[in-house]
């Protein structure tokens, strides 16, 4: 799929949340979380159809979702029993991609999805180039054991990457993550009404 490259900080501030974690757009955010972008910008109040389409943006802009595979997640979470919005949000959360950045062991979503798709990690002992790979309990993922990529994550990890999902262990030292279990509603990481994308997308 073609990933957003253009101005991360007008889509944080159009979207009301920080789905793109740059350190640019980041603090564009935090100076003004409440704009609009664009220097006449104005919001009406939406309708609850233009409020569900918001909240699926935020959704796809933060896992780096096409449309098509958001859509296949929502369809693998409505065959399971239960709620049918928390399984669509802990399969987005179980990506290899976002688990690989909720380790710490990158700064960015977008990074993570770069490291994969260059071949810098392994699953569970074989080579694995697909982001959007939905990972289960008992998964191991490792950094190649090449000295160049050893050193680009030891200091990534060394630095401020934030915390590590209580779902996971890490092994700073060795590089490696493991899949301890699906995470809790309580542990994911995009706050967002998960209702309203569930209603619309079963239109």
């Amino acid at each position: 799929m073609g990933h957003y490259t253009g101005p991360k900080a007008k889509v944080n501030r159009r979207l009301g949340t920080m789905v793109f974690e740059t350190n640019g757009s980041r603090k564009a955010f935090e100076r003004r979380p409440d704009a609009m972008p664009g220097m006449h910008a104005r919001r009406g109040k939406l309708s609850g159809y233009g409020l569900s389409l918001l909240e699926k943006q935020k959704i796809k802009k933060f896992y780096g979702l096409s449309e098509r595979q958001l859509r296949r997640l929502y369809a693998e979470a409505s065959r399971r029993p239960g709620n049918t919005g928390e399984y669509l949000l802990g399969l987005c959360e179980m990506r290899l991609d976002n688990i690989i950045r909720r380790a710490g062991f990158t700064l960015t979503r977008p990074q993570s999805r770069q490291g994969v798709g260059h071949g810098h990690f392994v699953v569970n002992g074989m080579k694995c180039d697909v982001a959007s790979r939905i990972l289960k309990p008992g998964d191991v993922i490792y950094v190649k054991p090449r000295v160049e990529l050893q050193k680009l994550y030891h200091d990534i990890t060394a630095g401020d990457s934030g915390f590590v999902a209580p779902f996971l262990s890490v092994d700073v030292a060795k590089l490696t993550i493991r899949v301890e279990r699906p995470p809790m509603p309580e542990e994911f990481s995009l706050p967002v009404d998960v209702g309203r994308v569930v209603e619309l997308l079963s239109r």
